[in-house]
């Protein structure tokens, strides 16, 4: 199957900037469909900011109401999209600020992630250590073959997410795959042309 995903406009950026956007579209795209007084609890927060910023990313097409779960009372949330691919080519120097604003917060996220999982490798059965890597590659690259690269890279994750494990698989957890790829800094200079 598939991965559905979504690409924002800049304002659907400017709204997902925030981390505890970026935290609850994230749960609700792993955990499943929740309501606002869940996410609050999950969270620690209030049920009105959660409310709050629940309804900015279902106004951007991030979430929608599950209108088979809610009632009158409680109204549940989920995702619309299993994934969001960022279009972050901007000319107008605020939509520029805001793709800024979202990586911001994207690497804030993948860091204390990253963190988390180093502080309990090694608990892990030795299957799961083994099968862990936080490695890293610098190459020399022109910008196209770098795309070329990117390309490749996430044509790949997404034909193993077709084939993924399923649920009650002996053995299957969830696995997290982040694709950081870019121009190591400082050796790039303004207009383009290397250092």
């Amino acid at each position: 199957m598939a991965i559905s995903s979504i690409t924002p406009t800049a304002a659907g950026l400017r709204a997902l900037s925030h981390p505890t956007r970026l935290k609850m579209l994230m749960l609700l795209r792993l955990e499943g469909p929740a309501t606002a007084t869940g996410l609050a609890q999950e969270l620690k927060l209030n049920t009105g900011a959660t409310s709050y910023h629940l309804r900015q990313l279902a106004e951007h097409g991030f979430i929608e109401e599950d209108a088979e779960r809610g009632d009158a009372r409680d109204r549940w949330w989920r995702a619309a999209h299993q994934s969001t691919r960022a279009g972050l080519r901007f000319g107008d120097p605020d939509d520029a600020e805001s793709a800024e604003s979202y990586l911001q917060s994207v690497a804030m996220m993948y860091t204390e992630a990253l963190m988390q999982a180093v502080a309990e490798r090694r608990y892990l059965p030795l299957p799961w250590q083994e099968a862990t890597t936080t490695s890293d590659w610098h190459l020399r690259l022109t910008p196209q073959r770098a795309e070329q690269l990117t390309d490749a890279l996430a044509a790949l994750i997404e034909s193993w997410s077709e084939q993924e494990d399923a649920e009650g698989t002996e053995g299957a957890a969830d696995f997290v795959v982040n694709l950081n790829a870019f121009p190591r800094p400082g050796t790039v200079v303004l207009d383009g042309s290397p250092a």
